[in-house]
Order: structure tokens, then C-alpha cells, then sequence
């Protein structure tokens, strides 16, 4: 049996987790990166914020999944990808699903192809390596969780493309 640590189950990867209350999953997030070792990173850091993650190897493949129902309220779209890249997964995202919300995440930190994302409605910019912190926040803000802001001012906001955040690692 795990050690217990005032109210919390320490297992063996020494991971704290709540013994008890209730801790449903937040919102579901469609990660689209074609490496396998992209997904599953990315999948643990969200999974750890207690989101539902599907998961897309190419932006066909994206765009296939919802066109058969799925429904993620945020999609997390990688920028280079064999067949179809990010830009033109995002172009057709946005005429099939004009409300989708939309985080880019790259490589390479190109300002042209950053406005491009910005203005083909990208909710906001990752450079790789993707930090927790970052990612955390890009989702929250399309989310609008714990700004306190109305949906309306949220909304605004989201639609303002000088607003838009572009995440870096330091």
C-alpha cells in the first residue's frame, strides 16, 4: 500500500495524488503532431491538468476526426507536418468549424508564419520545446478559466489578434 501524505496517495513515481472530493476532467484538447514522442508528452502534461486528450498523427487525420464528431474545445495544431502542414490544417479547420480554438505549437519561431497562425484565427503561438506553464496558460486563456472575465470581454479579447500570445522557452 502507497504512503499516505496528509490527504494524499504518494505511489511509486512519488506522484501526489487526492484521496478523495470529486476531480472531473476539465475539457477535452486535440493534440495533432505527427512524432510519437510529441504526442505522448504532450498528452502527459495535459492528462496531468486533468484534460480529456484525443490525439491525431497529421492535420487530415485532424480534420477527418471532426468531421466524424469529434468535439474538442481546444485544438493544439503542430506547425510542420508531412502531407499537410499547420497553416493550411488551421485554413480548413476554420471553414469547417469557424469557432474551433486554436494553439500552434513549432519549432521554429518564424515571425511570418506567426502572424500567418494569428490571422487565420490561432488562439496563440508555442514555441518547442513546449513548457507545462505555457501550455497550461494558452489553454486556459481559450478556455477563459480563472480570468474572472465575462464571456463577452473574453471573447473580445480572443478575437484581437495584437493580443495574441506568442509562448517561448527561455
Amino acid at each position: 500500500m502507497p504512503a499516505r501524505r496528509g490527504g494524499l496517495l504518494a505511489n511509486e513515481c512519488d506522484l501526489l495524488m487526492p484521496t478523495n472530493g470529486f476531480n472531473p476532467t476539465k475539457a477535452s484538447v486535440l493534440v495533432v503532431e505527427d512524432t510519437i514522442e510529441l504526442q505522448n508528452y504532450l498528452r502527459l502534461l495535459l492528462e496531468l491538468d486533468r484534460y480529456q486528450v484525443e490525439v491525431a498523427g497529421n492535420g487530415e487525420e485532424a480534420l477527418q476526426r471532426m468531421s466524424n464528431g469529434c468535439t474538442p474545445r481546444v485544438v493544439l495544431l503542430d506547425m510542420q507536418m508531412p502531407r499537410m502542414d499547420g497553416l493550411e490544417t488551421l485554413r480548413i479547420l476554420r471553414q469547417l468549424h469557424p469557432a474551433a480554438k486554436v494553439i500552434m505549437c513549432s519549432g521554429v519561431d518564424d515571425p511570418d508564419k506567426i502572424r500567418q497562425a494569428i490571422l487565420l484565427g490561432a488562439q496563440a503561438y508555442l514555441i518547442k520545446p513546449v513548457q507545462h506553464l505555457y501550455l497550461s496558460a494558452a489553454i486556459e486563456r481559450c478556455l477563459g478559466q480563472g480570468s474572472g472575465e465575462s464571456d463577452e470581454l473574453t471573447r473580445s479579447r480572443m478575437a484581437a489578434p495584437a493580443l495574441q500570445l506568442v509562448y517561448r522557452p527561455n
